[in-house]
């Protein structure tokens, strides 16, 4: 019997961008009932590929196939019609409409005259076979979690005939719950013969939901194998050209003297009886899942917070919650998860990102300086490892590990050595660009920094800390030193395993 063709598959594509080889001779086959993870880091070609399959960009070279026949996606209508689907990072639903209206809105596919009850059946089937039950459409998406809309959106797709999902970044900002209510999904729709392109920085997902993994370096394929033949290193000197040693540099538990107290911290129904405490010299890492209160934590001390409230203490001295501009003045930097909204001037150049909250330094009676600016600037890029010729780009065109080690740069200059407070560290940021972000975090210290950190990346979490701190519905539940953490005990922690309500 002869075997079936892939369902979509590409050969020799290429793709550049004025001197910028995005894509070189890109082959590769997508078969149905399959998850294919695209590996890569940030800049290696994983989202050309991606909008050349939706028709958003068009390849300079190469052809498109699907199931075995040379199509043309001149644009993303034609990918819809060979069900290629995109469920991207950014929800496009509508919060105020149910589900069911969300899954059907804007679809080619109803009939000027239809039934509403057999749109309704097909939506709630569909919700069906990805978990949820009962009214579960009549819903307002408003009232869903991050996990249950990413659920929908996928429905929509479905009722769209797609054959081929492409999931980028699925499970960024969901709970362990919420991942494991995705990867359920996921497992049925691999069963009823979808394929699906799985894209994520969280190599531990490659090997626990994917058959298949293909590897873009620079943007050529340099190999693909099924997961269960790869190791983590293997697939890590794929991504990156050579062996990662030591991904989380050694802490070397020399600590000062107390830089940050804080007792009886509290918000009104986020946290409660919040006290820690972070030395100079030490990272400090709070493990808790989405909506436990562990980011809010993070969100408070920066003063982000106005109606916190609890004793803090910086370098012995009290500090009132309540005031970024307050705390920024004693010396406590942020850097937030999200670097889009709140950690960068994305239109701006990385020069002036670099300095912007120092602009002070480099103008004089409302004159930017602009040589003395671009002195500093490079000043701060040599100390997180920021090319030069960058400076003069603007921040939405470098890679997420750059991004981010722009707003490292903001902190590592500072008349003396403070606070940092960061959510998500290295959120969207390639494996070769953390083990760069994990080397700085590590020279604050030297420098006599304190790390406040929290994430959800458990594995990142306890390879960076020197203390682990475990949160529960707003409340510490554990403390663990460095040499005395365990994963499984942070995890029942956060989880609340075996433990009463």
């Amino acid at each position: 019997m002869p075997m079936k063709p892939p369902i979509l598959s590409v050969e020799g594509i290429s793709k550049h961008f004025g001197g910028i080889q995005a894509l070189s001779h890109v082959s590769l086959e997508i078969h149905a009932g399959e998850v294919l993870a695209i590996c890569g880091e940030n800049g290696a070609g994983k989202s050309t590929l991606v909008k050349i399959l939706m028709g958003i960009y068009q390849p300079d070279t190469g052809s498109v196939f699907s199931e075995g026949k040379e199509v043309k996606i001149r644009n993303p209508a034609d990918g819809q019609a060979l069900g290629i689907a995109l469920v991207s990072q950014e929800l496009s639903l509508a919060p105020d409409l149910s589900v069911a209206d969300n899954i059907w809105l804007g679809s080619r596919r109803v009939p000027l005259f239809h039934r509403r009850a057999a749109l309704r059946a097909r939506a709630a089937d569909t919700m069906a076979m990805l978990g949820f039950g009962g009214d579960f459409i009549d819903r307002p998406v408003a009232s869903l979690s991050l996990a249950e809309r990413q659920l929908v959106e996928i429905a929509r797709n479905l009722c769209r005939d797609a054959k081929v999902l492409i999931l980028d970044e699925p499970t960024a900002m969901l709970s362990d719950r919420e991942i494991e209510r995705t990867f359920a999904a996921i497992r049925r729709l691999r069963a009823q013969g979808t394929a699906i392109v799985y894209i994520t920085h969280r190599l531990g997902e490659v090997f626990t939901i994917c058959d298949r993994a293909t590897v873009l370096r620079n943007g050529q394929v340099v190999g693909s194998a099924r997961t269960s033949e790869l190791s983590r290193e293997r697939l890590v000197e794929m991504m990156i050209g050579r062996k990662l040693e030591n991904v989380y540099p050694p802490s070397k538990r020399e600590f000062g003297q107390p830089l940050l107290a804080v007792r009886d911290l509290r918000v009104p129904g986020v946290v409660e009886d919040i006290a820690l405490t972070v030395r100079r010299g030490e990272i400090v890492g709070i493990a808790g899942q989405i909506g436990s209160g562990a980011a809010e934590v993070i969100r408070v001390l920066a003063g982000l917070v106005p109606d916190s409230a609890g004793r803090v203490e910086l370098g012995g001295r009290p500090v009132p919650l309540g005031s970024r501009s307050r705390m920024l003045a004693a010396g406590v930097a942020f850097i937030s998860e999200d670097r889009g909204a709140e950690g960068l001037f994305l239109k701006r150049e990385v020069r002036e990102n670099l300095v912007a909250s120092r602009y002070g330094e480099f103008s004089r009676l409302g004159l930017v300086d602009w040589r003395a600016l671009g002195e500093g600037a490079k000043r701060l890029a040599s100390r997180v490892g920021i090319d030069f010729r960058r400076l003069l780009h603007k921040a939405e065109d470098l890679s997420g590990g750059n991004q981010q080690k722009i707003a490292f740069g903001r902190c590592v200059d500072p008349p003396k050595p403070g606070l940092v407070l960061m959510n998500e560290p290295t959120r969207g940021v390639d494996v070769g660009a953390r083990s760069d972000i994990y080397a700085i975090m590590r020279g604050f210290c030297a420098q006599g920094f304190g790390l406040l950190m929290h994430s959800t990346d458990l594995e990142e979490l306890l390879g960076m800390s020197d203390v682990v701190l475990t949160l529960y519905r707003g409340r510490l539940v554990g403390r663990y030193e460095r040499d005395g953490v365990e994963l499984q005990r942070v995890l029942a922690d956060i989880t609340h395993a075996n433990r009463s309500a």
